[in-house]
């Protein structure tokens, strides 16, 4: 096919034929990637689309407007709108192309149905009517500033956990920081991950971005655990404890021993569960679930007990994609005869998802009875990993190969390949956009915000054509106001505000409608500097979110002493000397240009040098920063426990997998020690004197 084809085709779908790199310079994307991603777009799915005559599928309409649609139809038709909960709204017969939609028709997802008499065929439409903003609090409406904690929860310790902080260690958490003031915690996704793979432990790389890691569940607080003498004397014989003393004890969560810990202890709960009466409370709570979850969850729970049957001889059974065939699809015979034949095996699954949800909003009414104004943040990963059970369950959806990422950057001239086949935006948009709209209301749930990672996606995200390194990719481009459109209206009828992970390069374009529709941006300290000259605390924005650092990035003592160079020279991301010094270098002006802020702000209570290079971290330079982080205009600012204890290791190096322990390093310390700690009570009460709740 001649260039000129690739690239009108190319454009048409949507790949961005150039890009302005990390050096500003426009890149032009070659003929290769550009034939491999129109290649991906390629999908049987795709191509079986029929394509509406006389309307397209989705139309947004915002409340309160008055709103026009163009009908694609000659001679008369009759048409009707009809609302969600199947009512019709209004109808009518006219035979010109502009319909008019009422400015009185309410917030939701209505359709439009048209029929030609000329034709004598009839189609249908979405309409969503969103509202112009996404839900806030109040006390963020009326500019109070709050502040919380965003914590990794497998990270957290306290004395009786099995070796990953969970559900009850979230509980504890939640109290402590109610009782100090703070209006949220800050969660990493809970996204469900690989029961049967426990090792595969990235929250950013889930099986189901719509169901929840199994392995938070607080066994302690299973009733049919805690009153079950089979599953006390199992959980007291001597090797048990062993094994538990080791998983608590162990400096990096050991999955393997925490997963087959609790799915035996909770494997023996479920049989007692099992005996129940089909009225008691919790039964019916849990058919009610199922029943709510409907296929979905059923998917998830078939994929988790397939796996764990399939890799019980063979650990390389990874995922679906190394499966033998029969077994590669959820609509497969075979699964089908499996699932009939494992109903119990399913139900386990099915429970341990319900257990899941019912411990995670226990935790956020908590929150509400502790008069938390936002209680819960959660976090809405990019994507979806490969070989899970949200793509087995629906592959027609996603584009298998490509997978999304980075482009190459200063620090990653090969950028970054994450291994996540994205949606087709063909599929998603023949679908009304149901997907993204379930996405959002499951991690909608039990929480005052959602965290939406790597926002810009919304807009345009780098595709990688499967098998090759992210140099090679393109940006493929989206239609970003029909999801802000969406998110609004889901933020609202959740109750969620939303905040947009938005560091990196970020497209103009975007700035303004992420901004405009109430989407509150990141702003992380280390960076907002201009040519090592740190912004002063009032003048950051006030939708926003900020914090010194994130799970991607140095802890606070990592950043000041450099370790993360140390740290990442041992494992090999960096390799060139001459580039290190550089950011060594840069580091010391950096460090330098923030020790000038917090002097120029008046962050210190007694003399502290103002070389930085002479100072050490310490308890006044930890609290000088927390304060000037506290005094932002930001309205929520977010702290890590990990800077309060001063620990210098990283949860996460990006870049790297085997290389280091990534989503695997615990606190230093349990929350009972943490906040029996003098030095932690100030830092915090540096950060409740300016920002009381």
């Amino acid at each position: 096919m001649p260039l000129d084809d690739i690239k009108n085709n190319a454009m048409r779908a949507g790949i961005g034929l150039s890009y302005h790199n990390a050096f500003g310079q426009n890149q032009e994307i070659n003929e290769f990637t550009l034939t491999k991603l129109l290649s991906a777009l390629n999908t049987e799915a795709a191509n079986s689309i029929q394509p509406l005559n006389y309307l397209e599928p989705v139309y947004i309409g915002y409340v309160g407007n008055h709103e026009q649609i163009t009908v694609n139809i000659e001679g008369d038709f009759q048409w009707q709108i009809i609302l969600e909960n199947g009512e019709i709204f209004a109808h009518g017969q006219q035979n010109w192309k502009t319909l008019d939609i009422p400015c009185t028709l309410e917030l939701g997802y209505h359709s439009l149905k048209i029929h030609s008499l000329d034709d004598n065929k009839t189609e249908t439409a979405s309409i969503i009517i969103t509202p112009h903003r996404c839900f806030e609090q109040n006390e963020l409406v009326s500019n109070k500033k709050l502040w919380g904690v965003c914590v990794q929860l497998y990270t957290l310790k306290s004395e009786s956990y099995w070796g990953v902080g969970d559900f009850g260690c979230l509980k504890q958490l939640i109290h402590q920081i109610a009782s100090k003031g703070g209006a949220y915690i800050g969660l990493n996704p809970l996204h469900s991950l690989f029961p049967a793979n426990p090792e595969s432990a990235s929250p950013y790389a889930p099986s189901s971005r719509k169901w929840i890691n199994v392995i938070y569940i607080d066994v302690d607080n299973v009733e049919d655990f805690k009153n079950n003498p089979q599953a006390q004397k199992w959980f007291n014989d001597s090797t048990i404890q062993s094994i538990l003393a080791e998983a608590r004890n162990a400096e990096y969560v050991n999955y393997t021993q925490v997963q087959y810990l609790k799915k035996e202890a909770l494997k023996i709960a479920f049989e007692q569960f099992l005996t129940r009466a089909e009225d008691c409370p919790s039964k019916k709570s849990f058919q009610e679930f199922k029943k709510k979850g409907g296929q979905s969850l059923y998917q998830q729970a078939a994929f988790d007990a397939l796996h764990e049957k399939l890799s019980a001889n063979d650990i390389m059974q990874w995922g679906w994609p190394v499966w033998d065939k029969q077994y590669s699809d959820f609509h497969q015979p075979a699964v089908q005869a499996f699932c009939l034949g494992h109903t119990q095996s399913i139900d386990f699954y099915t429970w341990l998802q319900w257990l899941a949800f019912t411990q995670l909003d226990e935790c956020y009414e908590v929150c509400k009875d502790l008069n938390m104004p936002i209680g819960l943040y959660r976090d809405l990963a990019v994507g979806v990993g490969e070989g899970g059970a949200e793509i087995w369950g629906d592959k027609a959806l996603y584009c298998l190969d490509a997978s999304v990422g980075a482009p190459p950057d200063i620090l990653g001239p090969q950028g970054q390949n994450w291994g996540l086949p994205p949606m087709h935006p063909k599929v998603l948009y023949n679908r009304a956009y149901q997907p993204f709209i379930d996405l959002l209301r499951a991690n909608m749930q039990s929480c005052g915000a959602l965290r939406m990672d790597h926002v810009m996606g919304l807009l345009r995200l780098w595709w990688i054509p499967y098998g090759e390194t992210a140099d090679k990719g393109a940006y493929m481009h989206f239609n970003v106001d029909h999801f802000l459109a969406i998110i609004a209206l889901e933020s609202h009828r959740n109750q969620c505000m939303v905040i947009g992970e938005d560091l990196g390069t970020v497209p103009p374009e975007i700035v303004d409608k992420l901004h405009y529709k109430g989407v509150y941006s990141y702003k992380v300290v280390y960076f907002e500097n201009n040519n090592n000259y740190f912004i002063d605390p009032e003048h950051y924005k006030q939708q926003a979110i900020a914090t010194i650092t994130t799970h991607d990035l140095p802890t606070l003592s990592g950043y000041w002493s450099k370790y993360d160079f140390d740290l990442g020279k041992e494992v090999g991301v960096y390799k060139n000397e001459d580039v290190l010094h550089q950011l060594s270098e840069d580091r010391n002006h950096k460090k330098q240009g923030l020790l000038d802020a917090l002097h120029r702000k008046g962050c210190f209570d007694t003399h502290f040098t103002g070389n930085a290079m002479e100072a050490d971290m310490s308890l006044s330079l930890n609290k000088a920063i927390h304060k000037f982080t506290a005094l932002t205009n930001a309205a929520l600012i977010g702290l890590q426990p990990e800077d309060w204890i001063l620990t210098k290791t990283p949860v996460n190096i990006p870049g790297t997998s085997e290389e280091y322990p990534n989503w695997r390093r615990k606190l230093g310390c349990t929350i009972e020690e943490m906040f029996t700690n003098r030095e932690v009570h100030e830092v915090i009460d540096v950060v409740n004197t300016i920002r009381p709740r």
